[in-house]
């Protein structure tokens, strides 16, 4: 572990470059992932996220030693059946998932039906993690519960939702997300955020009029729901615009490695970099 990245802070972004706003092209974004694998700052980065469609176009065929043993993990934007085939694709590029993420329903759908494919496929993938994504919608805390019994009996699954999106309704409030932090708490269940967090500390933006959620509040909430925070808690620390309110939990935790929530996705590794070392949470430079 780099001296320059806490422990509380490995692996705390996943690479999706490829994925909206940023839109990266794949081979610039592989590129650009082999940099980030070898900077000062490689702990903080996780896999490559790469959508389950690009990999059965055989978009990454070319771009990837095979010696060079790339890890990603895979975004299942081509329906839940299929996903098995995208996987056996990665093979030949020498290529290894990691995880598997994917949604098992749409906003108001039974989120069991999908949840119960999915696990089926991780009882099949020799231990690889899979993320199901579940909408903060109808059948939530059920699909919680479902989650919760595969893993205690040992299958590698947890939970994954969204904050953020094209509209404000993909933006839970705190209280919403407290309740969703605090569900996976009493349930043992780690989970993966994804969407919206793009910065530090919680923003409104204004060209939307969104309130963006900020990742090292979530992280201070998590903390806090961990030591035994309930709902109301929890929230004060998401809705907090006070960054030295914000940064104190995790400074004091900094050693510690980071509890429930295994990170989220993001399209540009230098932003939360950027904001990280200048809320002097972690130590060193960065050309933005």
């Amino acid at each position: 572990m780099s001296t320059q990245v806490p422990r509380l802070l490995s692996g705390l972004v996943d690479d999706a470059a490829v994925f909206p706003p940023g839109n990266a092209a794949l081979p610039d974004a592989v590129i650009a992932h082999r940099t980030h694998r070898t900077a000062w700052f490689a702990d903080m980065v996780g896999p490559l996220l790469l959508p389950a469609s690009e990999i059965q176009r055989g978009s990454l065929n070319g771009l990837v030693d095979p010696a060079e043993g790339l890890v990603i993990g895979l975004i299942g934007d081509t329906g839940l059946d299929q996903l098995p085939q995208a996987l056996d694709a990665l093979a030949p590029d020498g290529v290894t998932a990691r995880q598997v993420e994917a949604p098992v329903a749409k906003r108001g759908e039974d989120p069991q039906p999908g949840l119960s494919e999915l696990m089926t496929l991780a009882g099949r993938l020799d231990g690889t993690a899979v993320y199901a994504e579940i909408p903060l919608t109808f059948g939530l805390m059920g699909a919680l519960d479902t989650l919760a019994e595969a893993r205690a009996a040992g299958l590698p699954v947890a939970a994954k939702f969204r904050t953020g999106g094209l509209a404000a309704e993909l933006f839970p409030t705190p209280v919403e997300l407290a309740a969703v932090i605090c569900a996976c708490r009493d349930r043992k269940l780690p989970f993966k955020l994804t969407a919206g967090l793009h910065h530090a500390i919680r923003h409104r933006d204004p060209e939307t009029g969104f309130n963006h959620h900020g990742f090292v509040n979530v992280l201070g909430a998590t903390l806090a729901a961990v030591g035994g925070a309930e709902v109301d808690g929890v929230a004060e620390l998401l809705a907090a615009t006070d960054p030295v309110r914000v940064v104190e939990p995790a400074r004091a935790h900094r050693d510690a490695e980071r509890p429930l929530w295994v990170g989220y996705g993001s399209c540009s590794i230098s932003e939360p970099l950027t904001d990280l070392i200048r809320l002097g949470l972690v130590n060193g430079g960065f050309e933005a």
